[in-house]
């Protein structure tokens, strides 16, 4: 089962990552990447964690044995060695990069930065989340002020 929820993350991820990075910016576009994207990687999320932590798949698992601890590094270590807890904290960030990712396509946009500039951002935050949005933060004003752009 977990096995085919990461793939089935992965390519719906993938999927609306190429709709940001490739198809035209429209309305439907970015209802289509927020709702079929970020809103099913959210629900997936919500839904495999209500289950996860309440023992209803990998009965005998750690949560159900009372040993869900996300207040310590051990038990997070030990959340992200069962497969079910790895792939639910992989959707997580893929949840979170794509919103992120849209939200710096949107004030890209609005800023009127061409695609190709807007590009490395995402693709940074697409593979490596926090450094893609730390990178567009920085970039983000400065560069919009002396483009005369806000």
């Amino acid at each position: 089962m977990w096995d085919s929820l990461f793939s089935f993350t992965n390519g719906l991820a993938m999927v609306a990552w190429v709709l940001l990075l490739v198809f035209p910016r429209k309305p439907l576009t970015h209802s289509a990447i927020l709702y079929l994207g970020v809103g099913l990687l959210c629900l997936i999320y919500t839904v495999c964690f209500a289950l996860f932590v309440t023992g209803q798949v990998e009965p005998g698992g750690m949560a159900a044995a009372g040993r869900l601890d996300l207040t310590s590094i051990e038990g997070v270590r030990q959340f992200f060695l069962s497969d079910g807890g790895l792939v639910i904290g992989w959707t997580h960030y893929l949840a979170f990069d794509l919103f992120t990712g849209l939200w710096i396509a949107r004030d890209a946009d609005a800023k009127q930065f061409p695609r190709l500039v807007q590009a490395p951002f995402l693709l940074m935050t697409f593979l490596v989340g926090p450094v893609g949005l730390l990178a567009w933060l920085v970039l983000r004003k400065p560069a919009a002020r002396r483009l005369g752009r806000g």
